[in-house]
């Protein structure tokens, strides 16, 4: 009898487990959500503007598009998301301070394009965003593209190279002497360059110009000699010039652009 009991114990076990349902598993960690909703768009022009915020040289990126995000639901409140983001070069310096929004895209033959991964946490009801971490990896068109799409186009140049150096001072000399600002600026560096042949050759310059404690009334004969302003002091700027030396009269011709910036 007790074992017949026993026989019988056993059995129901068995049955029970057959008919039991499997256990439920535990909800994924990464939600993908989908790139055109307006949260997803949000959390991209958070962490956009953070990445911008956080630069010191080069370009403000402007948003292309959305390539992935994945948001991971925090326990209490907030979450965390993970996006990958297609992004260009606009024509606006990190220096300006100027939102991505506010920043014109460059001419198809300028483009530099890429992707920047980043972490967000986005906390609404406490008011709380944290870009954890980005990357973001640039490169430009490559010079046979542009050769294809506009045989006239302007051809990049390395921006360290001392003719485009020379450019920049040339077109800052008109600069200095044209503007109204009480200090002389100086060229700090040199960050995009480009070459064309017109009536002769013609370089492109975009450079940063810093302010010098020279005033504008004193007579300089090399501006290259002035010392910089402290940082707290010194106004910036982004110019954007051009030299061409005519190959049918000798002349030369210098036109210069300079956007001032406050100092940082």
């Amino acid at each position: 009898m007790t074992l017949f009991a026993l026989l019988l114990f056993g059995m129901q076990l068995l049955c029970s487990r057959a008919v039991s349902p499997p256990a439920e598993k535990p909800p994924p960690l990464l939600h993908s959500l989908a790139c055109n909703d307006s949260a997803v768009e949000a959390a991209a022009d958070l962490a956009l503007s953070q990445i911008n915020a956080n630069q010191r040289e080069g370009y403000v990126l402007s948003l292309y598009r959305i390539f992935s995000v994945q948001e991971h639901p925090q326990e209490i409140t907030g979450s965390v998301f993970y996006l990958t983001l297609d992004v260009v070069e606009t024509e606006c310096h990190v220096l300006s301070r100027k939102l991505w929004k506010d920043c014109k895209n460059r001419a198809d033959h300028e483009t530099v394009f890429g992707q920047c991964k980043a972490i967000l946490y986005i906390n609404k009801p406490r008011r709380i965003v944290h870009l954890y971490s980005y990357e973001c990896t640039l490169q430009p068109v490559p010079s046979s593209s542009i050769v294809r799409l506009c045989p006239d186009c302007p051809t990049p140049g390395c921006p360290t190279e001392p003719k485009y150096l020379e450019a920049a001072v040339v077109s800052l000399d008109k600069f200095n002497k044209e503007s109204k600002e009480a200090h002389l600026f100086s060229v700090l560096n040199v960050t995009k360059a480009s070459m064309q042949w017109v009536i002769g050759p013609a370089h492109f310059v975009e450079f940063i110009i810093q302010e010098t404690s020279c005033s504008k009334n004193e007579s300089i004969a090399e501006v290259s000699n002035c010392k910089p302003l402290s940082p707290e002091l010194a106004h910036t700027g982004l110019c954007k010039g051009s030299v061409v030396k005519s190959q049918v009269d000798h002349h030369q011709f210098v036109s210069i652009a300079c956007e001032i910036y406050d100092p940082q």
